[in-house]
C-alpha cells in the first residue's frame, strides 16, 4: 500500500516511519512518498528516516518528491502535515495579537485563525487533487488548526478525511499511568473540539476511575494538568480539560507569560529548526538520527512552556512532561487508524470526524473531537453524553468562529473574517478584531493573498 506524507520534510516523519517499521500486519505500507516544497528538507529527512531503515530488511521504500500530484496519485493513504507561510508566518500569527495584549498562541485564539486563513485555500486545492488522483484514499489530517482544516476539507472529500491530534489520546495514557492502570482497557468519555474538549470520565470495568485521580494530592499534583491548571480549579470542574483550554481559563495569565518571555514558541522552534537542518546538511560523520532525537527531545521538554512556569527554549528541571515515547503521539494514532480501515482492525480512539447527531448543539456537518470506532467501513462516531451549558456554549461560539473563518478563506470574505477574529471569546473586541485582521494581512503574504484573490 502507498501513503504520500504531505509535509515531508517536517519533524514528525520519523515518528511515523518507525511506527511503519514496528508493523507486522498484513497488508501493510510498503511504499512511503515525502512531499514537500523544499528540497533541502527533504533531504535531511529522507537521511534520518534511511537510518532508521538500517536494521529492517523489509523496510517501507521511501520516495521524495517537489511534485504534489506524483506524490498523491494512487494512494491508499495521505498524511497531510503542511505549515502554508513556515515557521516565519507562525511567528507572525504569534506577534501580531500579542502587540495587540491578545493571546499569541498557533491553534488557539486569533493566531490560528490567521493560520487558518492562509491554509485552508491550499488544503482544499489539495483535497481536489486527491479526488482527482487518489479517489480511494483516505486522508489523515494533522494539519492544524486540525478540526477547521478537517471540515473545509470534508467539504471536498466528506468522511474520507478525518482529523488527529494526539492530546486526548495522550491525556487518556496519563490518567491511566497515574493510577497504574492499563489505558487499553479504559474507556474515555471525551467530548469537544480540537484543542477544545473535556475528559469527563474514565472508565475501567464499569468503574469511573477519575474521582480517585482528582481526589489524591500526590497524583494530582504531579499530573500534567493538574500542573497546568492547579489541583483546585480540576476538583471545581470535576474533570480534565484539554490542556489548550488553559489559554480559555487563565487567559490573562497565558498572555503575560508570554509576553515576559525572551521568545515565543514560533520564534524558539524557528531557530532550532532552523540549526537542525543545516546541522543534518553540513555534519560530516555526525548521525542525523542523534541530531533528530536531541532537537525533538529539547522541542517536546518546551511544549506549552508559558502553562508550566517554565521558559521557552530552556531546559525545564523536570522534563516528565515530555510526550510518550513508547506510542509517539499522533504516529500510533494514525497507525491504528490505518491498520483499522484496511486491515478491518477495529479500534475505538477520539479524532476529529464529522458531528452527525453526537452533540445536539452543533450541525450535523460540523467537525467534533470525540470518541469513534474505526473499522473497514470508516469511521463511526459514538453516542455521547451531551455536554454542560458552559461547554456547549464555547464550543459553539468556537464553532461559529471557525465557520467564519473558513467561508473567509475560500471566498476572500473581509467582512468574514472580521466577524470570526471579532466574536472570538479571547479577543471579544470588534476594535481590535480590525486590527488583528489588517496586522496579519500586512506582515503575512499568504494571508494577504486571500483578500487580494478576491478583489
Amino acid at each position: 500500500m502507498k501513503l504520500s506524507i504531505l509535509g515531508g520534510g517536517g519533524f514528525r516523519v520519523p515518528y511515523v516511519y518507525q511506527a511503519l517499521l514496528r508493523d507486522q500486519g498484513s497488508p501493510r505500507i510498503d511504499d512511503v512518498w515525502l512531499y514537500d516544497t523544499d528540497a533541502e528538507r527533504l533531504k535531511a529527512m529522507t537521511d534520518v528516516l534511511a537510518r532508521f531503515a538500517d536494521d529492517f530488511p523489509d523496510a517501507p521504500k521511501v520516495t521524495a518528491t517537489t511534485s504534489l500530484d506524483s506524490a498523491l496519485e494512487g494512494s491508499d493513504f495521505v498524511f497531510a502535515a503542511i505549515r502554508v507561510g513556515g515557521l516565519a508566518g507562525r511567528v507572525c500569527d504569534e506577534r501580531v495579537a500579542l502587540d495587540l495584549n491578545v493571546l499569541g498562541q498557533e491553534t488557539t485564539g486569533p493566531g490560528g485563525l490567521a493560520y487558518g486563513l492562509r491554509t485552508i485555500p491550499v488544503m482544499v486545492d489539495i483535497a481536489r487533487r486527491v479526488r482527482e488522483l487518489a479517489p480511494q484514499a483516505y486522508v489523515i489530517n494533522f494539519t492544524n488548526p486540525a478540526g477547521m482544516i478537517t471540515e473545509a476539507m470534508q467539504s471536498v472529500l466528506g468522511d474520507r478525511v478525518l482529523g488527529i491530534c494526539d492530546t486526548p489520546s495522550g491525556l487518556g495514557r496519563r490518567v491511566s499511568l497515574a493510577l497504574g492502570l492499563d489505558a487499553s482497557r479504559a474507556q474515555f468519555d471525551y467530548v469537544g473540539l480540537n484543542h477544545l474538549g473535556w475528559m469527563r470520565r474514565v472508565l475501567v470495568d464499569g468503574e469511573d476511575v477519575l474521582p480517585r485521580l482528582l481526589a489524591d494530592d500526590d497524583l494530582l499534583g504531579d499530573f500534567e494538568e493538574g500542573v497546568v491548571f492547579g489541583r483546585e480549579w480540576l476538583r471545581d470542574l470535576g474533570l480534565i480539560p484539554n490542556e489548550y483550554l488553559y489559554y480559555y481559563y487563565f487567559n490573562r495569565d497565558a498572555v503575560r507569560s508570554i509576553l515576559d518571555a525572551p521568545r515565543t514558541r514560533g520564534e524558539f522552534l524557528s531557530r532550532q529548526q532552523g540549526e537542525f537542518y543545516q546541522r543534518v546538511t553540513q555534519a560530516a560523520g555526525a548521525s542525523p538520527v542523534e541530531l533528530w532525537r536531541e532537537t525533538v527531545a529539547n522541542r517536546s521538554a518546551n511544549y506549552m512552556a508559558e502553562a508550566k512556569g517554565t521558559v521557552q527554549g530552556e531546559t525545564p528541571p523536570d522534563e516528565a512532561f515530555s510526550p510518550d515515547p513508547v506510542h509517539q503521539g499522533y504516529a500510533g494514532v494514525a497507525l491504528s487508524v490505518m491498520a483499522a480501515i484496511s486491515r478491518n482492525e477495529r479500534a475505538t480512539m477520539i479524532l476529529n470526524v464529522r458531528n452527525g447527531t453526537t452533540i445536539a448543539a452543533l450541525p450535523a456537518d460540523a467537525v467534533v473531537e470525540v470518541p469513534v470506532t474505526v473499522d473497514a467501513n470508516g469511521v463511526h462516531p459514538l453516542a455521547t453524553t451531551p455536554p454542560d451549558l458552559s461547554q456547549a456554549g464555547l464550543m459553539q461560539q468556537v464553532k461559529a468562529v471557525e465557520r467564519l473563518t473558513i467561508s473567509a478563506a475560500l471566498t476572500g470574505s473581509r467582512a468574514d473574517a472580521v466577524k470570526a477574529f471579532s466574536l472570538h471569546p479571547l479577543v471579544d473586541s470588534v476594535t481590535v478584531g480590525r486590527k488583528l485582521l489588517d496586522g496579519y494581512i500586512d506582515r503575512i503574504p499568504e494571508v494577504a493573498a486571500v483578500f487580494h484573490r478576491s478583489a
